[in-house]
């Protein structure tokens, strides 16, 4: 894994996510995974941009998502491309679900347990703040180890 400081080929965000950093600099993440190991090296490449740092991905899929996440250094945009997505957010209270179109985005709040189910074959593009960002396994409980959350498949 490695940032590219300059670029001037095209970049494919379903594979190559870019880092949004302090001094409004976009910088490619080359040999990105979802494996701790380049999580972890990411981590620290970007360390000194804090919690102003954004990844920006596409993500494309078919069905529920697998695990819920929370991003406590910030907001994350999530602006459905094309398909229809269904965002649902566990805060205070009940389960909040936004059903999304293309072109259509929604913002989860920081700190908040969110997870994305995508109705077909569906696009997402993701602005995330990343620092501490946690994930969970998506269980009948919710988020939340059950701690009084209701799980999305018993939302409204």
């Amino acid at each position: 894994m490695r940032l590219v400081n300059h670029t001037r080929n095209a970049v494919d965000l379903r594979t190559t996510p870019v880092h949004l950093g302090l001094g409004s600099r976009a910088k490619p993440v080359e040999g990105f995974a979802w494996n701790p190991e380049v999580l972890q090296a990411y981590g620290a490449a970007v360390a000194a941009d804090g919690a102003e740092g954004r990844m920006v991905m596409i993500f494309d899929g078919d069905g529920p998502g697998d695990h819920w996440e929370s991003h406590p250094a910030g907001d994350e945009l999530v602006v459905c491309l094309s398909g229809s997505v269904t965002v649902t957010r566990h805060g205070d209270g009940a389960p909040e679900r936004v059903l999304l179109g293309p072109g259509e985005a929604t913002i989860n709040p920081a700190g908040v347990w969110h997870v994305v189910d995508m109705e077909g074959s569906s696009s997402i593009l993701a602005i995330t703040a990343g620092l501490g960002t946690d994930h969970r396994p998506r269980t009948e409980t919710g988020p939340a180890d059950g701690a009084g959350a209701t799980g999305p498949e018993e939302a409204p």
